[in-house]
């Protein structure tokens, strides 16, 4: 297979200067000839083709290891005609033409990709086999429906083949065709089938190129010293020491601390232990966790309540009248991203240019800031994305881009910008930390008459988006809302800024909703004296989809079963992302130490491109989860994270790692998404199994630790 990365200039380099080249997509209204003349940024421009018939697709999603490189490439190929042995794959460069209508700019996150680019890619690739077999048919001069196009080639009657590099120059001079057909699903080759990763073989022989791998001619690398205090500011600094360590290249101050440039990586970081910093540590300085959760916990009896939906009956009343009622509060605290590889990005800024090369999330969102920051306009910022070593949210923030374009231009070469581990865990933007409330009335039959959901946490959207205070944030919505039938509810939110950087963190606010949620269902479940599978089951008669997986994730884990001796289960439920999810998790306890042994998913998706993709998704979100739930916060003393390295911030080891039975529902529905509803589901699902094990409800994460505490 081969692979290649392609920034916006040499892409329309290639597109002008190939003979009969052809960069072909959705038409949004301007002439395709000049679209394939490359004279302008070819709106939506997904395959392109030169006259030596290599096909390149391009992704238009940053591949992170959910494995976009290869789902992207398959819609487009599948309604192409073309193996995925045909093509080569590129990450596609800035530009409208790759928003995600989801999102509303180019941004790989919230599992859309799959759900974006659905019927849109598949509409590009039809696009494109149409106007080859028009134009082979204009050639010939036959009936363009007594053609077919298949495998690279037009082929027609008596033998007469050409290949869509032969028939690109001519392709592209006609209308873009409005309405296409498309295939049906049941014809389908490509899409739905379990398929190898395009990008695997390079990641095995390490000619894949991630962030930390970029190298440029005559590049500097830079390690920055930023103020212990996340938002300090440097007051003054001494770098004699650090100028006159060996390998030296620079010291430069940018706003957001002091760069040690060198020849080499090591040689940057010796000497930044070298400089002495004076800090204004501003605001930040007074905050701690404690504190934090105290304020969270004040805003939620006096902020302003937000309504995630309409209320629903008379709550109150219900209340008032219930033969039983339960009451519970949970809490989710800080937590990093903990990309394997940590921050960093290339850049190289000359005469009023910037090259940038690295991993991101966001790349409007990087060429937009880092314009800013240096003084250019946009279209003076050539962007190259390379393979991420992780995102999970972290790289949908900019600042590392934005500190590595400041110190070229400070130094005046191509500088690779490398964070430490250490950097990376104490200067992340954290997972907020959350506050569910919930109270339920329960009727004569043990079933809820009556739920009131509160969650008291600080907006990200405000933050990163400028989202009106006292606004729904909907990303602090998801999973807020129980799928069960009750005739009372009110669902409510309070935004409370608490003084730190927060950011997106894989499944969002899935997370702490659905631990709060799925463990409070538990409870009543307990509280009515009904077994927690069945009672969910009781109350699921209009939701089909929800029962579905429901039902199966208890067969597939033999929950009527005894389970083997010490061990125990629990069972959650969520929708996510258009996709419907149940887990059983079957745990053990000793010493106050929980092994997970098996973890039983049932996942309703809809529509699949690569099945492969989605078991390798889901193994990835219940380890990614499982690390959370179990061990992992932030906590912060005077301003100050605590945590610093994987030692006291600790992800899943191989060891740890459960058994994982996944079972995915055969589906016409419109694809779901399915890199980050697992991640969202295991905490509620172990915490519900320890429960069972030990009879000790646990409402604050992560479990360890709060075990040890009850």
């Amino acid at each position: 297979m081969n692979t290649t990365n392609l920034n916006r200039r040499s892409f329309l380099k290639t597109s002008s200067t190939v003979t009969g080249g052809l960069m072909m997509g959705i038409s949004l209204g301007i002439p395709m000839a000049t679209q394939a003349a490359g004279m302008l940024y070819t709106p939506n421009a997904w395959v392109h083709i030169s006259d030596s018939n290599v096909i390149t697709i391009l992704s238009a999603r940053s591949e992170m290891g959910q494995g976009v490189y290869t789902s992207m490439p398959m819609l487009v190929a599948e309604e192409l005609n073309v193996s995925l042995s045909q093509i080569k794959v590129a990450i596609a460069p800035p530009g409208k033409a790759y928003t995600n209508a989801l999102l509303g700019a180019q941004i790989t996150g919230g599992s859309t990709s799959v759900r974006d680019g659905w019927e849109k890619l598949r509409i590009a690739g039809a696009q494109v086999r149409t106007m080859l077999i028009s134009a082979a048919a204009a050639k010939w001069d036959v009936d363009a429906a007594t053609l077919t196009a298949k495998d690279g080639m037009v082929i027609g009657a008596n033998g007469k083949k050409a290949t869509y590099g032969s028939l690109a120059e001519a392709a592209s001079k006609l209308p873009v065709p409005e309405k296409v057909a498309l295939k049906d699903p049941k014809d389908f080759t490509i899409v739905g089938k379990a398929t190898k990763r395009l990008d695997t073989p390079s990641k095995v022989n390490g000619t894949a190129e991630f962030g930390i791998d970029v190298k440029l001619p005559g590049m500097v690398y830079a390690s920055l010293e930023q103020c212990p205090v996340i938002g300090g500011k440097v007051k003054s600094f001494d770098a004699s020491k650090a100028k006159a360590m060996p390998g030296v290249v620079d010291v430069v101050q940018i706003p957001d601390g002091v760069a040690v440039v060198a020849n080499s990586y090591w040689r940057a970081v010796q000497a930044r232990k070298a400089l002495s910093v004076v800090w204004d540590e501003g605001a930040g300085a007074g905050i701690s966790h404690t504190g934090m959760l105290d304020g969270i916990r004040k805003a939620a009896d006096t902020g302003k309540q937000i309504p995630l939906v309409p209320a629903k009956g008379d709550t109150a009343a219900a209340m008032k009248g219930a033969t039983k009622t339960v009451t519970a509060e949970y809490v989710s605290p800080l937590l990093a991203h903990a990309t394997l590889e940590p921050q960093n990005f290339t850049a190289s800024y000359s005469g009023g240019k910037c090259l940038l090369i690295g991993p991101t999330q966001f790349q409007q969102g990087a060429e937009g800031n880092v314009a800013a920051a240096l003084g250019i306009k946009p279209e003076d910022i050539t962007l190259q994305t390379t393979f991420l070593g992780g995102g999970f949210g972290r790289r949908l923030e900019v600042d590392f881009i934005v500190q590595a374009a400041q110190i070229s231009k400070a130094v005046g070469k191509p500088v690779k910008l490398l964070w430490s581990r250490e950097d990376d865990t104490t200067h992340d933007f954290y997972r907020p930390m959350a506050l569910n409330q919930l109270s339920a009335a329960l009727g004569a039959d043990g079933k809820p008459t009556a739920v009131d959901f509160k969650v008291t946490s600080q907006s990200v959207t405000q933050r990163a988006f400028g989202l009106p205070k006292d606004t729904l944030d909907a990303f602090m919505a998801e999973a807020g809302v129980m799928p069960y039938e009750i005739a009372n509810s009110k669902h409510n939110m309070v935004i409370h800024d608490s003084g730190l950087r927060v950011g997106y963190w894989r499944s969002v606010s899935h997370a702490p909703n659905a631990f709060a949620n799925e463990s409070f269902v538990d409870e009543m479940a307990f509280a009515a004296g009904k077994d927690p599978y069945a009672y969910r089951m009781s109350l699921l008669e209009k939701q089909p989809r929800y029962a579905n997986v429901l039902k199966m994730v208890a067969e597939k884990s033999g929950w009527s079963t005894p389970a083997p001796a010490g061990r125990f289960r629990g069972i959650a439920l969520m929708e996510g992302y258009d996709t419907y999810m149940a887990e059983v998790a079957e745990i053990s306890v000793k010493d106050k130490q929980i092994t997970v042994h098996k973890v039983t998913v049932v996942a309703d998706l809809g529509r699949m491109v690569n099945p492969d993709t989605v078991h390798a998704q889901i193994q990835s979100s219940v380890v990614f989860g499982l690390s959370a739930a179990l061990n992992n916060q932030i906590t912060l003393d005077k301003g100050r994270v605590q945590q610093t390295n994987f030692g006291d911030y600790p992800v899943l080891r191989m060891s740890e790692a459960p058994v994982i039975d996944i079972t995915l529902v055969p589906s016409t529905e419109k694809p779901g998404g399915i890199g980050e509803p697992a991640t969202a589901l295991i905490a509620p699902a172990v915490a519900n199994a320890l429960f069972a094990a030990t009879g000790k409800r646990i409402r604050n994460l992560p479990l360890h630790e709060n075990l040890a505490k009850a």
